[in-house]
């Protein structure tokens, strides 16, 4: 169940009331006239099966409400109703299926804006990841993984490509590269300084590791892993389940493959460089497609869905 709250001039009221109206997905629906101060109009605001989100999302900003006036979308998370019930089971599809785009579209551009938080996590979960290198430590790659932000900027390159929305493909692309150089940069400058005391010596770096040489050896199953471990990620930021976000951060090497390019660079093993850049393409690359695929198949069937749903009486 979703809570929609409309501010709208008054002058669209009626036509909103209209879309909303007798609509079987719809469980209440309230009017307050002359509650909005900014922009000047009336609060509408209604129960929608979370189903239908979307389409009524879609719906009302082609009447100038996202221009005029203001769409706010909100989960519900605890609610007892039985004309709430009766919408969710007259509206075609699944709750946990459905994908409310809005709400996945601003979160996609809110967790890939590019700062200062971004940026430090990046940098301390790829120092992180050297650190589990040098000593070897597939705990502390474990750890580096899950606290790399990374996985939301690139599902939202394939956001961007299924949505068509070319200024999130520029800012998810721009933070992506920014975070990776700069987390790599300073993960390098810091293996300089450990290497001049004497912290780490070559022998660490191109040395015999069985815990971590997965890191810079890829090969078909790191791009099948980014593959599959994407989908799942993907499924969990649009479904209204969230269980299989953390799976994607332990599944995929793309903070350890940084980790290694910067301990590479330190110590001149190019060997390591060029081995964890490859496994870094291949997961991100795998990744953005799987994402891609993932949200163009949801986008493909709740067409559909939503057909039905415009085609279906009003009683249920």
């Amino acid at each position: 169940m979703m809570h929609l709250r409309i501010s709208v001039p008054a002058d669209l009221s009626d036509a909103v009331l209209d879309l909303l109206a007798d609509d079987p997905a719809i469980s209440h629906l309230s009017h307050l006239p002359g509650a909005s101060l900014q922009p000047t109009g009336d609060i509408v605001m209604a129960d929608v099966a979370r189903e239908a989100a979307s389409d009524f999302v879609e719906r009302l900003t082609a009447l100038g409400l996202g221009e005029r006036g203001t769409i706010h979308l909100e989960p519900v998370r605890s609610w007892v109703s039985k004309a709430g019930l009766q919408a969710e089971r007259v509206t075609p599809g699944a709750s946990a299926d459905a994908v409310v785009w809005s709400d996945v579209t601003q979160r996609a551009y809110e967790d890939s804006e590019l700062n200062w938080t971004y940026l430090w996590f990046m940098t301390l979960a790829t120092l992180l990841a050297a650190i589990a290198i040098v000593v070897d430590s597939q705990v502390l790659v474990i750890g580096a993984m899950v606290l790399g932000p990374e996985f939301v900027p690139i599902a939202a390159l394939g956001l961007a490509m299924v949505r068509r929305r070319r200024s999130l493909f520029r800012r998810a692309g721009t933070t992506l590269v920014t975070g990776f150089a700069v987390a790599i940069v300073m993960t390098t400058l810091l293996a300089l300084v450990a290497r001049a005391v004497g912290w780490v010596v070559a022998g660490d770096v191109t040395g015999p590791r069985p815990g971590t040489d997965f890191i810079y050896s890829p090969d078909k199953w790191s791009f099948i892993v980014a593959l599959i471990a994407a989908a799942a990620g993907v499924l969990s930021l649009t479904s209204d389940k969230l269980g299989g976000l953390s799976g994607v951060f332990i599944s995929v090497t793309t903070v350890p493959a940084a980790g290694n390019v910067a301990l590479g660079l330190a110590f001149g093993a190019w060997g390591e460089v060029s081995g964890s850049l490859l496994q870094l393409a291949l997961n991100i690359s795998g990744m953005v497609l799987a994402g891609w695929l993932t949200l163009a198949v949801q986008e493909l069937a709740w067409q559909g869905v939503r057909r039905r749903r415009r085609g279906q009486p009003s009683e249920g």
